[in-house]
């Protein structure tokens, strides 16, 4: 992803478990309430075990950012609660 304005990317803790793309689509849209309008592509890195959304303005990606405060949980197939870490993808930090 070379033009990552206006990204956010959600990061999954390194130890949790793996999630399919069904399921991290659910939560984008159950949990961080993005209306599909306002989503101008997902990106997911397994292997780095991130997710990239794109937005169509930086109004609506910030208001998405404040909302969560950098933080969410993901809950899993088998009940396991997972921390995911949201920031600026120009800004993410190296964990």
């Amino acid at each position: 992803m070379s033009d990552r304005l206006n990204t956010i990317v959600c990061e999954f803790d390194p130890r949790s478990p793996r999630a399919n793309a069904f399921h991290i689509h659910e939560w984008i849209y159950e949990n961080l309430h993005i209306a599909k309008e306002n989503i101008r592509m997902i990106h997911i890195d397994g292997p780095r075990r991130r997710v990239y959304i794109k937005f169509t303005d930086e109004e609506y990606m910030n208001t998405i950012l404040q909302n969560t405060e950098g933080q969410l949980e993901f809950r899993h197939d088998n009940g396991e609660i997972s921390k995911m870490f949201i920031e600026i993808a120009e800004w993410e930090r190296k964990r």
